[in-house]
Formats: C-alpha cells, structure tokens, sequence
C-alpha cells in the first residue's frame, strides 16, 4: 500500500482507493476528476454515467486547446466540453472500488462525498511508429495514477433565518432625494 498525498481529517469517517500506471489519459482523466471533485459519491456515479451516455460533459477548464465548444458546458460556466468515455469508466471503477471499502469500513454510503481526488502523470509507455524513408518515432500514451478519498459528511443544516425582514440598501440619489423631498 502506497501513500497518499494527503491524509483524510477524520480517519474513521472515510475511506480511500487508488489505482497506479492506469492506461488513460492523464490530460482527459484530470478533467474529469477536477469536475466530480466535492460532489456527493451518488451524483459523481450518476455524473460520469451520463458521461458516458453523452448526456452531460466534463468541462475543459486547463487542457482546453483545441478543445471542440458544447452546450452542455453551459451549465459548468464554460465554453467547452468532451465526454471522456474512458476516463470515466475508469473512474467509475475507483468509486466502486472506495465505495466497496468504505462499505466494509461500516460508513453511510449516502453520505459520503468526495473530499480529495488526484490526478498524477504516471510514466510514459513507449511504442513506436513507422515513418517514411526508413525512420522510425516514439509512439507515447500518457497514463496516470488516480488517488481518491471519500468521507461521509452529515446533512448540512440551514441557518435559522431571523424574524425581522432584511432592509433594502437605498442608494446615495435616492436618500439624496428622500432628504430633498422632507426639506420641501
């Protein structure tokens, strides 16, 4: 077992999986992950679901070059948009791999979210590729290493709102005004 990059604040509140050398890529994987990150663990499976059934995208926020736009990254505050698929199988697999855990740990499996999720470039596999008048080039794939840390958190209580209605700001013409109207 290797380590993680960070330890959970409650240990025996979450649960952790990780997956080394994975064979997808790291640029596609990052996104993905940068976009379930903080999400409870049944809307990140129910997420990369319709990932993979082009039903909603992973916004591209850093490796965006070239990068095709999509209205579905409307609702991610962006222009542009993939659908992963890969990528989101494989980190379908490490959540139902943390999920597993943390069921055998004994933790509430509805409450749990994903508080830490990380992307690594793992190193590159080497192939090649035959090119014209005699000379061969490197053929690289970019695999990564997915860490992943899920922590059951309890339902979120809303603040008590007071009694006594918030007052509306008026602006400096408008008290300006007022004034100007009592002076009268």
């Amino acid at each position: 077992m290797g380590r993680y990059s960070r330890e959970p604040d409650n240990p025996t509140k979450s649960c952790k999986a990780r997956g080394s050398n994975l064979r997808v890529h790291f640029k596609n994987t990052r996104e993905a992950a940068n976009t379930i990150k903080r999400m409870p663990l049944r809307r990140a499976i129910a997420f990369l679901k319709n990932v993979i059934q082009k039903k909603e995208c992973v916004p591209f926020r850093r490796f965006n070059g070239g990068v095709g736009r999509c209205a579905q990254a409307k609702q991610w505050g962006t222009t542009q948009g993939r659908w992963p698929k890969k990528s989101a199988e494989f980190l379908l697999q490490l959540l139902k791999n943390a999920e597993s855990n943390a069921d055998l740990k004994g933790l509430d499996v509805d409450h749990l979210v994903i508080d830490h999720i990380q992307v690594n470039r793992a190193p590159y596999m080497r192939r090649r590729t035959y090119r014209a008048h005699g000379r061969i080039n490197p053929y690289m794939s970019t695999p990564c290493h997915l860490e992943v840390i899920l922590s059951e958190k309890e339902d979120v209580v809303s603040k008590v709102k007071d009694d006594e209605p918030s007052k509306k700001k008026v602006s400096k013409k408008k008290l300006a005004r007022q004034k100007m109207s009592q002076k009268e």
